[in-house]
Formats: structure tokens, C-alpha cells, sequence
């Protein structure tokens, strides 16, 4: 069985929200790439659409849109996600992850494209602290 932690921004204002995601909500979720759209009912938000904007793996390699597929890469990249380089013009090769969710993943970032009747506070059980 696959888990994942879910982390969910909120474009209206701002805020990021965790979620855990286990269980078979996590198995649909392999296999979507970035940039796919699905129902909330799969990370506990019914009501939202969410749209996948990226991950990492356990040891902290990001995902990234041109890599097709779901293994790690080698690749030389710029300024760009993965990297940000000390001089102007600086490129470095990085171990990448491809731009599929697969079980090997421990994070995947998510932003809400459509919104539910219901806060989003009151369905991830999340409390400010004061």
C-alpha cells in the first residue's frame, strides 16, 4: 500500500494545508502526471478539483515536467526547479525525478483549481496556533 502526504495550496489566500493520503485513495492516484486534474474526494476534500503541481521522493529529488516517467535522472539543468545556482549562468548536473506519481514518492504538491461548498480548514482538520 502505498502513502503519501499531500500538501494542498490554497490560492486565495495563500495558505498550504497536510494531508495523509493511504489506502486506496493513494493507489489512484498512480500513474497521474503532472498537470492532471481529479476529484478531491481522493485526498478528503469532496467538492474540490485539484490539479497536481509536483512531489519529491523520500530522499528529497523533485519531480519535474519534462521527464517522462516515473524513474530518477541524471540531467544537466540551469536555474529551474531542482537547482539554483550561486553564479549567473551556473548549470549543474542533478539526479531529477520523472513527472509520474509512483509509490516511491512521499510528497505530492497540489493546488485547488475548483472550490468546494465546505472550508477547506474545517475538512483538514487543521487549527491555527495562536
Amino acid at each position: 500500500m502505498s502513502e503519501f502526504k499531500a500538501v494542498i495550496n490554497d490560492p486565495r489566500d495563500g495558505k498550504t494545508y497536510q494531508t495523509v493520503i493511504s489506502g486506496h485513495h493513494a493507489n489512484s492516484l498512480i500513474g497521474r502526471k503532472i498537470g492532471d486534474e481529479f476529484d478531491g474526494i481522493f485526498v478528503g476534500l469532496p467538492g474540490y478539483k485539484l490539479m497536481i503541481s509536483g512531489g519529491s521522493d523520500k530522499s528529497g529529488v523533485p519531480m519535474r515536467v519534462e521527464i517522462p516517467g516515473t524513474a530518477r535522472k541524471k540531467i544537466l539543468i540551469s536555474k529551474s526547479t531542482g537547482f539554483h545556482p550561486k553564479k549567473k549562468g551556473q548549470r549543474r548536473k542533478k539526479v531529477i525525478r520523472g513527472n509520474t506519481i509512483s509509490a516511491e514518492l512521499s510528497q505530492v504538491n497540489m493546488k485547488i483549481t475548483a472550490f468546494g461548498s465546505k472550508d477547506l480548514a474545517l475538512l483538514t482538520n487543521n487549527e491555527e496556533k495562536k
